[in-house]
């Protein structure tokens, strides 16, 4: 799975996403913008940074590391090329900060010893996203995060979560580049599967996301629901007849409610449980 990729696409959409991870974040941290740099001679590659804005004169320049395998030189090169490119841009920044993320505990460096003053310090912060709890409380950018580490039982089920959340919670901007990103960090969980066999696996598509929130705006009704219906008999096959009938009761409200449960069924069964409570 290129994770490198996706966390850059995580950066890109976010920057500030990076600051959530930290305790005491930078008071100016939305303005932070994200970039990739190379410094040559030697030819270093940092993963990310994270600029201060320009009329910041005294900004804290933040290097990430993302690391899903286990390097026993890692703590060498990061500080090798924080340092570096803190020396060779110093007029601009007061300090530097740097954040890795880890997979899990597992994967950090073993032999710390030689950098015990940075590691206790303050100036270095780990990530472990294993140990950021449960991924449906956690913010949703950084919840996108976790879906990256989780195993190929549990990410559909968890990936189907997120997306009635970012329904529930996210603009309409930030919904569409959210359900981009975990239908991307699925596709590369899924390598084998095409981009159209993964949106089916959650259920969704970016199509019909897109429509149905216009829908939902312009509040017509009678096309939400042939929307539905349509993604009903995606989901669980033909429909008895009574079904769409009761179907056609619903207030605009409920159909908005049937649009985000009919992700979770998986039988004809499971609409009728739920029509059944709602009353219809």
């Amino acid at each position: 799975m290129r994770r490198d990729s996706i966390f850059y696409k995580l950066f890109q959409q976010y920057p500030s996403l990076l600051f959530e991870l930290l305790t005491n974040p930078p008071i100016n941290a939305k303005y932070y913008r994200f970039d990739s740099v190379a410094i040559k001679e030697p030819k270093f590659e940092i993963d990310g940074v994270f600029l201060p804005p320009e009329n910041d004169s005294s900004g804290i320049v933040y290097f990430c590391e993302v690391q899903f395998q286990k390097d026993e030189r890692l703590y060498e090169r990061v500080f090798a090329e924080s340092a570096l490119y803190f020396y060779r841009n110093r007029d601009r920044f007061s300090d530097w900060q740097a954040v890795i993320i880890y997979q899990s505990r597992s994967l950090e460096q073993g032999d710390i010893y030689p950098h015990r003053s940075l590691l206790n310090g303050g100036q270095v912060h780990r990530i472990y996203l294993d140990e950021l709890g449960d991924i449906r409380i956690l913010p949703l950018w950084v919840a996108l995060m976790v879906l990256t580490t989780l195993d190929d039982e549990l990410a559909p089920q968890e990936a189907r979560y997120l997306l009635t959340r970012t329904s529930q919670e996210a603009s309409e901007s930030a919904s569409r580049a959210i359900i981009e990103m975990i239908v991307t960090i699925m596709v590369y969980k899924f390598e084998t599967l095409t981009r159209t066999e993964v949106e089916s696996m959650l259920g969704i598509t970016l199509k019909e996301t897109r429509v149905y929130r216009e829908i939902k705006q312009e509040g017509r009704e009678a096309e939400a629901r042939l929307l539905i219906l349509r993604q009903l008999t995606r989901r669980v096959g033909e429909l008895p007849q009574e079904l769409p009938d009761r179907i056609e009761t619903l207030s605009l409200e409920q159909l908005e409610n049937l649009a985000e449960a009919l992700l979770d069924f998986t039988c004809v069964a499971d609409l009728s449980s739920w029509l059944e409570a709602v009353g219809n």
